[in-house]
């Protein structure tokens, strides 16, 4: 099991991002329109920096789902390598057999 602190700081950075998903967008859309003067793109800038830093959506970590674990993640599963072969041998992942030869 991973630390309780890193898990919830992870979850804590999951919802900044939700919440700040919508300014960050705009802000940055902004930024990268050539259109504007450069003086609004600099304050978009300067506006942007101001954010917190875990409400940027690269902060985020993937963990297990199961375990917590950061290392060896499958996306489509959402849980570590460790987690998938202890409930695939369990029987309780549809679709996963331990393979034997």
């Amino acid at each position: 099991m991973a630390k309780t602190s890193a898990v919830e700081k992870n979850k804590r950075r999951r919802a900044l991002v939700a919440q700040q998903a919508n300014k960050r967008a705009k802000l940055k859309a902004i930024i990268s329109d050539r259109n504007l003067p450069i003086e609004d793109r600099f304050k978009a800038t300067l506006k942007l920096a101001e954010l917190p830093r875990n409400g940027s959506k690269v902060r985020i970590r993937n963990r297990c789902e199961v375990t917590g674990r950061p290392r060896a993640f499958y996306r489509k599963l959402g849980m570590s390598r460790i987690a998938l072969r202890q409930l695939g041998n369990f029987g309780q992942i549809p679709g996963i057999v331990k393979s034997s030869w």
